[in-house]
């Protein structure tokens, strides 16, 4: 009785589990069997065992400093048993050119699922804090490697990562003709254009950051970056005279608008949220302006905030 190792695990029903499949003369033989090979461990700082609880740090936010790739796998997987120790043993060559999370889809359901992981193994690539390759199956070693070659740094990533020092270090001149040295290579390069829409958003020259944002795949740093330069377009305004206009016309709604996206852009978000809160339960003319308004400083603020929380209930409560 063999293994048919280059067949990942199948899902035998609609229900989160997995199945060896073993080869019997011509036949293919299902086993449930929980235990054939030992959970895998390893030492190597570049290797861990990943949970849900910890993906969110340990794999997409990991990812913006270097690729991570994730190995969803099982004990009793006969693939995985040929896959893992090739993995593990590409991940210790590459000495931290990438890192490798082991994800166990028995323990992590919930993370198999929400990556529509079908069989295993599947390994998907991270970068930027997204999934951006991936494949299923026991490769073998040399197509193991041609994948990882399209996952790590080319030679213009490398240039987008010593724009990001420069920037660090405070030289931005220098930062932004990196950027955009890289986007003349190639224009659609993703992380070269958000590092590039930041500088710009930084300096005031909002418009040119959505137009350049415009042309990037969306994910959710550009997303939250369009949110950043819609808001800091009215960082300049003179608050006091908006203020005086409506105090004469309180129920104005564009200039009650004004006024908090005055304030949003100065990183006064509260008082902001409260005066596009009033606007919407107004129901007038300016609620949606209002309401996309807030949805703007929500992607700013990160679902976690304590004001997203408190301000998006309310903003359901206004709407319904």
């Amino acid at each position: 009785m063999g293994v048919k190792d280059v067949f990942p695990c199948q899902n035998a029903s609609s229900a989160p589990r997995y199945r060896f499949v073993f080869r019997v003369g011509a036949a293919l033989v299902l086993t449930s069997a929980a235990t054939i090979l030992l959970r895998m461990e390893s030492t190597s700082p570049y290797i861990k065992n990943i949970t849900t609880d910890d993906f969110q740090q340990a794999v997409l936010q990991k990812s913006h400093e270097v690729p991570v790739v994730v190995d969803f796998w099982a004990e009793w997987c006969g693939p995985c048993r040929t896959l893992g120790p090739a993995l593990e043993k590409l991940t210790a060559e590459a000495a931290g050119d990438f890192v490798l999370a082991k994800v166990d889809v028995d323990a992590n359901q919930e993370l198999a699922a929400q990556f529509n992981v079908q069989g295993i193994p599947t390994v998907i690539g991270f970068r930027g804090g997204a999934a951006v390759d991936q494949f299923t199956g026991a490769l073998p070693e040399p197509a193991i490697k041609q994948w990882l070659e399209g996952l790590l740094p080319s030679e213009l990533d490398k240039v987008v990562e010593q724009a990001r020092d420069a920037a660090i270090a405070g030289n931005l001149e220098t930062a932004e003709r990196l950027f955009a040295a890289v986007l003349g290579e190639q224009a659609d390069h993703q992380e070269a254009g958000t590092g590039l829409a930041a500088l710009q958003i930084a300096s005031g020259r909002h418009d040119d950051a959505l137009v350049l944002l415009g042309k990037l795949a969306v994910t959710d740093e550009v997303e939250r970056l369009q949110s950043a330069a819609r808001l800091s377009a009215s960082r300049g305004t003179d608050l006091s005279e908006i203020e005086s206009r409506l105090e004469a016309q309180p129920d104005n709604d564009a200039v009650r608008i004004e006024l908090a996206l005055a304030l949003a852009g100065r990183a006064e978000y509260e008082p902001a949220l409260d005066h596009m809160l009033s606007v919407v339960k107004g129901r007038g003319t300016g609620k949606d302006n209002a309401r996309m308004a807030m949805l703007d400083i929500f992607e700013v603020l990160g679902d976690g905030h304590p004001l997203t929380t408190t301000y998006r209930r309310q903003l359901a409560s206004a709407l319904f």
